[in-house]
């Protein structure tokens, strides 16, 4: 029988379990998007805190239990790693995981939620970064962090050295998508939207050094759905323009001050094709020589797929957290 370790992740967007060999393949999945009531931008911790207690019952009956030996389980008890890093979703996962752990009399391994973005970039890249210090974008609904990551056997050492001193680059996507009137989480529908755009309106980023702002692009892009005069189309390409503009300014800055230039993004926003292909062309150029490595665009988003493979490092090396 084969041996697999679980992953559980608990996010504020979705609920997902992962069973993955050693060498990475996946042999079960099942998720679930969280289900956020129309013309809402989110939802509050209790409310998803429930849903996450609901689904987890109902996704295990997905997985292939019997058909597989549980090495151990990974789970994600935290955003970040960093102290006081702290949201009660994390803890519906956690405690699954240690109740499981214990009737399995298995190694339980904790990591947090943005390691395993990471992981899961670095896994379902096409290439990974080949230094083990290299420079990560996590662009999400909750994250808009610029990191100085370290590869070490048991996961990764992490550093924010910039990002977002207001809105995350999700909650632009999600806030100037459900203006337009799409579906939240916008993201997957504004990208299409955008693909009808025929115009040149674009709206200003806001970029400091190794820092960004995006409550004054997003204050422009309402004020131009107010007036009507902009087509639905352009409004959600000049969102994307925006975020790869402020993202190829922050890049650029950082090569510039030394930081490596191989360059991992990870993150739900990361699947925006428009974005990844403006920041290779601008980044990739001869005058920045930066070298960009995207998650698949399958585990760009909320998944358990990254920290089932943290857990197999932790395993490797014998970390019992």
């Amino acid at each position: 029988m084969s041996k697999v370790m679980l992953g559980i992740d608990t996010s504020n967007y979705r609920t997902s379990l992962c069973l993955a060999q050693e060498d990475g393949r996946i042999v079960a999945e099942a998720k679930r998007l969280l289900k956020v009531k129309e013309g809402k931008r989110g939802l509050q911790q209790s409310e998803a805190v429930f849903q996450h207690v609901m689904n987890l019952p109902e996704l295990s009956e997905q997985m292939k239990w019997s058909e597989y030996e549980i090495e151990a389980i990974c789970v994600s008890e935290k955003p970040r790693p960093v102290d006081n890093s702290y949201m009660p979703v994390f803890k519906v996962g956690e405690g699954l995981a240690k109740s499981l752990a214990t009737y399995l009399r298995v190694p339980l391994h904790l990591t947090t939620h943005q390691e395993g973005h990471i992981a899961a970039g670095e896994f379902t890249a096409k290439e990974r970064p080949e230094q083990d210090r290299f420079l990560a974008v996590h662009l999400s609904g909750g994250t808009s962090e610029l990191l100085l990551c370290e590869r070490h056997a048991a996961g990764y050492a992490i550093e924010k050295i910039g990002g977002t001193i207001d809105l995350h680059a999700g909650q632009l996507v999600d806030r100037i998508g459900v203006a337009l009137g799409l579906a939240f989480p916008a993201g997957p529908y504004l990208e299409q939207l955008a693909k009808e755009s025929t115009g040149e309106f674009r709206v200003s980023s806001a970029v400091d050094g190794l820092t960004f702002s995006f409550s004054g692009p997003e204050a422009s892009l309402l004020r131009a759905i107010e007036r009507g005069e902009t087509s639905r189309a352009d409004i959600a390409r000049a969102t994307e323009q925006c975020i790869a503009n402020t993202l190829e300014k922050t890049l650029r800055h950082a090569v510039e001050q030394g930081y490596p230039r191989d360059i991992l993004i990870v993150g739900g926003v990361a699947a925006n094709q428009y974005v990844r292909e403006r920041l290779i062309k601008r980044l990739e150029h001869p005058a920045v020589k930066a070298r960009l490595y995207f998650c698949d665009p399958v585990y760009s988003g909320d998944n358990a797929y990254g920290v089932a493979m943290l857990g197999w490092m932790k395993q490797k090396t014998n970390i019992k957290e």
